[in-house]
């Protein structure tokens, strides 16, 4: 069971984990991987400033992978966590690119 990814050596702890292969127009195939994690208000600045980057070195230690990915479907729960105590659901899809983006 995997538990924890690492985007951009930012370490997240991760539910619903799962991933799948899906093929590319060149008849090969990306890897694509799906998780869901909680982001604290004390968080929150530091982690969407961390998505808005799009594309970033994934590392799956509990699998060995790692691989360049880009964001291709994400949602939240809230819309922002600024109130204090707050904790928001955050899922997050990611689709393997060529290395060189």
């Amino acid at each position: 069971m995997v538990d924890e990814v690492v985007l951009n050596d930012v370490a997240l702890h991760v539910t619903n984990f799962h991933t799948e292969s899906v093929g590319n127009s060149e008849g090969g195939e990306y890897r694509k991987v799906s998780f869901d994690f909680k982001v604290t208000n004390e968080e929150y600045h530091d982690i969407t400033t961390l998505l808005y980057q799009m594309v970033f070195d994934l590392k799956i230690p509990q699998t060995s992978e790692e691989f360049r990915a880009e964001i291709f479907n994400y949602s939240t729960s809230v819309t922002n966590l600024y109130e204090e105590n707050s904790v928001g659901d955050f899922s997050l899809t990611l689709i393997e690119v060529d290395s060189q983006e």
